[in-house]
């Protein structure tokens, strides 16, 4: 029994070892800038990478189902203040941030849920805002997912060769 006891913590140790140790395949990343309104953003996700996977067919978005804009945890927005995004307010906080798109248009989702695990406890009943987003297609692929966020509030979500745009004020 001792043996076997032994051997079952030594195999718990080996594998907490070899996951401290090991990067995750979408690593946790934050993208913080302060626009030139002085209002304070920040947008925390995971950050997929496609590996030769086609958005839409292979991996996320699908056409007409919520995607949590990014991976593992649902993607988190906050703003130090109340701001208007794409003309529409959305009070100071914290908000889990979903992209839902279709075949010529997306809306990006702003949920008061912040803390949830992608997009399975999603509930459209705690949506704060809904906005329609730019969505073009770049002659580039972007391998990752990458926000960008520019000092005159323009938010860009690049994946693959989709292109999400948004503007807070």
């Amino acid at each position: 029994m001792k043996k076997l006891l032994f051997a079952a913590s030594l195999a718990l140790i080996s594998a907490f070892g070899y996951a401290q140790n090991n990067p995750k395949p979408s690593p946790a990343t934050e993208l913080k800038a302060t626009l030139n309104n002085g209002t304070e953003i920040s947008i925390k996700y995971g950050q997929p990478s496609l590996k030769g996977r086609t958005p839409g067919k292979d991996v996320e978005p699908m056409l007409n189902k919520i995607w949590r804009a990014g991976a593992n945890d649902a993607t988190v927005f906050e703003t130090s203040k109340d701001v208007k995004i794409n003309g529409k307010m959305l009070p100071a906080g914290k908000y889990s941030l979903f992209i839902l798109q279709n075949e010529s248009s997306a809306t990006v989702i702003f949920n008061k849920v912040w803390k949830q695990w992608g997009a399975f406890q999603y509930k459209e009943t705690e949506d704060a805002l809904r906005v329609d987003a730019k969505l073009t297609n770049n002659a580039e692929t972007s391998d990752k997912l990458i926000y960008t966020i520019e000092k005159n509030g323009m938010v860009q979500i690049l994946w693959g060769n989709l292109n999400f745009g948004f503007t807070v004020e």
